[in-house]
């Protein structure tokens, strides 16, 4: 079962990429994603028990959308959720209040945390690229 859901998070993740990228003016070249525990348990029965059951689910999603990012040459960029807010923060220095806080002023609800840390890691991103580090992480267990 879990294998038949992979290979369908695949199909429906690079079909959606695709259509992304074809509506997009200009090339897309990268991604950030929520980091996972390097030491994430391959194994489906280690996956069914806590404390990784919770997080099995989100953890395949992320690696389904680094491993086709990775497949189209995009940069793919891992940021911790906890730390990404902090690290944008200190490079926008004085402006980072309007930058991460503005578009919920402007724009009102629905913009929730979980935008502004996406923000938060393209601004991190932007300013440390790293050339295609899926492929390297999940090879060697680091970016």
């Amino acid at each position: 079962m879990v294998a038949e859901v992979r290979a369908s998070a695949l199909r429906a993740t690079s079909a959606s990429l695709d259509q992304l990228a074809a509506s997009l003016p200009g090339p897309l070249i990268s991604v950030s994603l929520r980091a996972w525990p390097l030491d994430f348990p391959d194994d489906i029965a280690v996956q069914r028990r806590q404390p990784y059951a919770s997080r099995a689910d989100s953890v395949m999603y992320c690696q389904v959308l680094a491993e086709c990012a990775d497949e189209r040459g995009w940069e793919v960029h891992f940021f911790d959720a906890q730390a990404v807010e902090a690290q944008a923060t200190r490079i926008l220095g004085a402006r980072a209040r309007d930058v991460l806080g503005g578009p919920r002023a402007t724009l009102g609800p629905p913009w929730t945390k979980d935008h502004r840390i996406a923000l938060a890691a393209t601004i991190v991103a932007d300013l440390h690229p790293r050339p295609h580090a899926y492929g390297r992480r999940q090879r060697r267990g680091g970016s």
